[in-house]
Parts: structure tokens; C-alpha cells; sequence
């Protein structure tokens, strides 16, 4: 599966690839993005903050994260993370349907965002970067 083509970009350029990066994904309020970007560091939405770490999907877990949670709900933005770069704040934990489900248990920083995009609404609908399924 290929990965989507960034809309936004950290100003250091591409980083380094010496092995399979597995990313993950975020989806924000544009306000939640804005505030990311304003003050370098998150610790999520709302419901991050109450469960006490940060929620992410994989790829295949993301479009039924945006229809259950974000139905209906426009101005979103879908942000990737590298996995590998989280180390062991990272877990992998059951969740929805007994499939495990990435966790962030510190902050989200700006520089651990290798991509953000748009998540427009579309006659109801979430329209997915290409690459997703």
C-alpha cells in the first residue's frame, strides 16, 4: 500500500529511512492542529486528555475511527506519525473490537509529525488521502 504525499511538512526536510516506517495516525480539530502547531506540544483532544494518553489509529483502524468518532464533523485534519520515533511511550494496547490500538502515553510534539493533511467532509463522507483503503 503506498503511503499518502504530505500536505504539511516540518521545515527540516525529509528525515533519514533505513528500514520500513510504520505510520500512524491522528485525527485533530483544525483547532486542536492550530494549537499543535502554536505551541510545539499536545497532550491531544479532549478525550486524550481524560484517558490520559494520546489515541491513534493504524492505517486500516483509521476510516472507522473518523466514521464512529467524527461523523459528520468537518475541518478535521489526519496527521501521520512514525511509529519507530515514539519509543517506548508507545503501546499497542486492546481497544475497539478487541484489536489493538496504538497509545501515545506523553505528549504529541510538532517534530513527531511527519505529515498532516486536510480531512475534508464530502456529502457526508471523509475523503481519505490516496493510499488508504
Amino acid at each position: 500500500m503506498s503511503i499518502p504525499a504530505p500536505g504539511f511538512a516540518l521545515d527540516h526536510g525529509p528525515r533519514p529511512r533505513h528500514h520500513l516506517c510504520m505510520l500512524i495516525y491522528k485525527i485533530f480539530q483544525a483547532s486542536e492542529w492550530a494549537a499543535l502547531r502554536a505551541d510545539g506540544e499536545t497532550k491531544g483532544a479532549p478525550v486524550d486528555v481524560a484517558d490520559g494518553y494520546v489515541h491513534f489509529s493504524a492505517l486500516e483502524q483509521v476510516p472507522e475511527t473518523a466514521a464512529r468518532h467524527f461523523a459528520g464533523q468537518d475541518k478535521l485534519m489526519l496527521l501521520a506519525v512514525e511509529s519507530d520515533d515514539l519509543g517506548d511511550a508507545l503501546k499497542w494496547e486492546v481497544s475497539r473490537g478487541g484489536a489493538k490500538f496504538p497509545h501515545l502515553y506523553r505528549v504529541l510534539r510538532l517534530e513527531d509529525v511527519h505529515w498532516a493533511q486536510p480531512l475534508p467532509l464530502v456529502e457526508g463522507q471523509h475523503q481519505f488521502p490516496a493510499g488508504f483503503s
